[in-house]
């Protein structure tokens, strides 16, 4: 039986259309469809505008008919996450301050996708503002997972996450602080990459010169995400740390023979808190990948500082960004937003130096294990997915967490180093649920690590319960569509701007 449209890669897609073989038309219907039927069972996608979607898609295949010069995503419908600004559709950010908000243009993501020939369907679901790695929110309540709805999908790209496991869109768009592109990944059996900062530019980042947020593309295979970066990736003059590149060249990712890797591995980077059973199952896939590669070893990076100069980098930027809406009212910002900010606020300017500090002096040390190894794995998250009706993780292995973002400890070290990083499926866990593996690698290795990861995307398909594992959607289906607005929502938004047509 052949595989529904909404199965294939987005690469089999852009060649289809471009080869004639399926129009945007097609694709874009059997989008829909998949959304209309799965989207109640998982709340993904927010607010619409497929009438649109459809415009653009006729303009598509009028354009592959005349024989025009093709964008390199040319047809395909994507999500964009919503914290990203899309022109005419709603853009909430998760938040009752932005609910009937509807920007007049879109960000600089969004529109290189769509100068690329890329089709916006509609948003993808976020934690309020983005805090947090539990995709839920007083707007549009919460996500669930595409294995079990009740329990978390990762956040804050959740919303993208869900939309791609399930096969509802080919692409979507993601970004990541302490883990937002990596986590949800590793929680629904997609990939999620964090680029190097400037690799892609961020025009909303309020402090211009800290590199510790970036956005990036989500994808169900390696050569997905190349696809999707080959668009977004290249100097911006709104980002003072975006830099040329090639950017073609993630469009076309070769393997790398996994024999000459010289690979490093630790399962908690010597300051995280992991649970005991995804230590188990983190030291079990090594056992079964070890002999694809030239060398396999733990590491023991020095990281000791990293939980209090995250504390206060990602604090600063929350003071940045949301002071104004916190002095008018600090209801404005829900619990999550609201702790982040009052941190930051109660920090001096030694608290800045000392973090600074120590982040320059980690890195160093960090890169320095590049030397010896090409790549470092590690487990993405601590835990195995927990119910989203909890807002955030409180305890691993019995011991009660600092604050509410610290189980995202093994993603946000890595931000801290400004390595590029991402999640990739690798088989599941001990409670049957996705296991996502943190690929890290060297300094602006961008290209180098994505086609590692093309390379153990090959070989652990090949590996009994390492490959990408996927949700069974007849089961999901089987049961009453739950309700993720109930106790979370406090007014929907105005229902004329949620499906913008």
């Amino acid at each position: 039986m052949p595989q529904p449209l909404t199965s294939w890669s987005a690469l089999e897609l852009r060649h289809a259309i471009g080869a004639k073989a399926i129009s945007p038309v097609e694709l874009l219907q059997a989008c829909l469809a998949r959304i209309e039927a799965i989207n109640p069972y998982l709340n993904a996608v927010t607010a619409t505008c497929f009438d649109r979607a459809r415009q653009e898609a006729r303009a598509a295949e009028a354009a592959v008919l005349r024989g025009d010069p093709l964008g390199v995503l040319h047809g395909l419908p994507f999500g964009v996450k919503d914290l990203e600004e899309t022109e005419g559709l709603l853009t909430t950010y998760g938040s009752p301050m932005y609910r009937n908000h509807v920007p007049a243009a879109d960000n600089l993501m969004v529109a290189r996708m769509r100068a690329a020939g890329a089709i916006v369907v509609g948003k993808t679901n976020v934690p309020e503002l983005g805090a947090g790695a539990n995709t839920r929110n007083p707007v549009w309540g919460a996500t669930g997972n595409p294995f079990d709805p009740r329990l978390n999908c990762g956040g804050s790209s959740g919303g993208s996450a869900v939309a791609l496991a399930t096969d509802m869109l080919p692409l979507c768009t993601g970004s990541d602080t302490g883990g937002s592109l990596r986590i949800p990944a590793a929680k629904c059996g997609v990939v999620g990459f964090r680029p190097s900062p400037g690799l892609v530019p961020v025009e909303r980042r309020a402090l211009g010169w800290t590199p510790i947020s970036v956005v990036g593309p989500m994808g169900r295979c390696m050569d997905d995400v190349g696809l999707h970066l080959s668009a977004i990736a290249g100097r911006s003059d709104n980002d003072p740390l975006s830099y040329d590149v090639d950017a073609t060249a993630f469009a076309r990712l070769r393997q790398r023979d996994l024999a000459s890797l010289r690979v490093g591995y630790t399962v908690d980077f010597g300051v995280c808190d992991v649970d005991d059973d995804i230590r188990r199952v983190f030291l079990s896939r090594i056992e079964s990948m070890r002999h694809l590669f030239k060398s396999c070893a733990p590491v023991q990076p020095d990281l000791a500082a990293a939980d209090r100069c995250f504390d206060v980098i990602r604090a600063a930027n929350y003071v940045a960004r949301y002071r104004d809406a916190y002095e008018r009212d600090p209801a404005n910002l829900g619990p999550n937003p609201r702790a982040n900010y009052e941190m930051g606020a109660s920090m001096t300017l030694a608290d800045h130096t000392a973090a600074h500090l120590d982040q320059t002096r980690m890195f160093k040390s960090f890169q320095s294990l590049f030397q010896d190894y090409d790549i470092i794995l590690s487990p993405t998250t601590p835990v195995t997915p927990f119910a989203w009706t909890q807002l955030a993780l409180d305890r691993i292995n019995g011991k009660p967490l600092e604050n509410y973002y610290r189980w995202l400890a093994l993603t946000y070290v890595v931000t801290l180093m400004t390595n590029p990083a991402l999640s990739m499926p690798c088989g599941r866990d001990h409670a049957g649920m996705p296991f996502g593996m943190q690929v890290i690698g060297g300094f602006r290795q961008d290209l180098a690590l994505l086609e590692a990861c093309k390379s153990l995307e090959w070989a652990w398909a090949r590996i009994p319960d390492l490959g990408r594992p996927l949700p069974d959607l007849q089961r999901l289906r089987a049961q009453p569509p739950l309700d993720f607005r109930g106790g979370l929502v406090t007014a929907p938004p105005d229902a004329a701007l949620v499906r913008a047509g």
